[in-house]
């Protein structure tokens, strides 16, 4: 699984994980496809995976990903924005098409909404 993480996001994730778990924790994260912008995440801190769901071992911490979310996240870069209208993991995915929604012009992000 090709899976990539800005600095800010592998800080967040750690950061959750400690605070929130322990050793032996990890994030499990369930992404879904989410209206015109792209992606949606639910996240949560957990002592392991549930059945069916893989561990995805960051040199920092793990992850724990069910299948759909295994697809929607191949070949995507995590990041962790803060602003002060929201605040969230985005989802950047180069193979991603550009609905006509917006005006961007690099790849689209896609946040979770929380």
């Amino acid at each position: 699984m090709n899976i990539a993480f800005t600095p800010a996001a592998e800080k967040f994730i750690r950061r959750l994980v400690m605070f929130d778990g322990g050793p032996g924790y990890g994030l499990r994260l369930l992404v879904s496809p989410g209206g015109c912008s792209g992606m949606s995440a639910e996240f949560s801190v957990e002592p392991a995976p549930k059945e069916g769901e893989q561990v995805f071992q960051h040199a920092q911490f793990k992850m724990f990903l069910p299948a759909q979310s295994r697809l929607l996240l191949d070949g995507v870069t995590i990041d962790f924005k803060e602003t002060a209208t929201s605040t969230g993991f985005a989802f950047i995915d180069p193979k991603a098409k550009s609905c006509g929604c917006s005006s961007k012009t690099e790849a689209p992000a896609f946040e979770e909404t929380a």
